[in-house]
């Protein structure tokens, strides 16, 4: 059993030994590469919250832009039909006029037409007439 104390002496000496030369510096590097590996990974998160977060303001200043576009393009729109209803109305108005007079030009040519025809019709009924009388004098005589 004395033999064996030296053999225990000598793994209790390499036990302190690669304790404090090779387990407590590479417990201290996996202990330091994990704290670092958990920066990276806490500051991978970060910035993907960060490009998570513009892409919503991106996306949220894209369909404001959008709606004040399409609001733009409702206003135009809305201007021209305006502006071709007040165009219609106006050649519509003047259509109507041209169209009046027109009615109140055939009314004075129908009255004069008229009053050609009663001249007219009171001449060609005396000319009748006399033609008539003048035939029944001259197979009177």
């Amino acid at each position: 059993m004395l033999q064996a104390v030296p053999t225990i002496v000598l793994l209790i000496i390499v036990y302190f030994f690669l304790k404090t030369m090779l387990f407590t510096p590479l417990d201290r590097v996996l202990r330091e590469r994990d704290s670092l590996t958990a920066g990276a990974r806490k500051r991978a998160e970060e910035s993907l919250e960060a490009a998570e977060n513009k892409q919503k303001e991106y996306e949220r200043r894209f369909a404001e832009a959008r709606a004040e576009v399409y609001k733009a393009q409702e206003e135009l729109r809305r201007q021209w039909l305006d502006d071709q209803a007040s165009r219609i109305g106006a050649e519509r108005a003047r259509m109507q006029a041209r169209v009046e007079g027109e009615k109140q030009r055939l009314a004075a040519e129908s009255a004069a037409a008229r009053e050609t025809l009663i001249l007219s019709s009171a001449e060609l009924a005396e000319r009748i007439a006399d033609s008539i009388l003048n035939r029944k004098a001259g197979t009177a005589a």
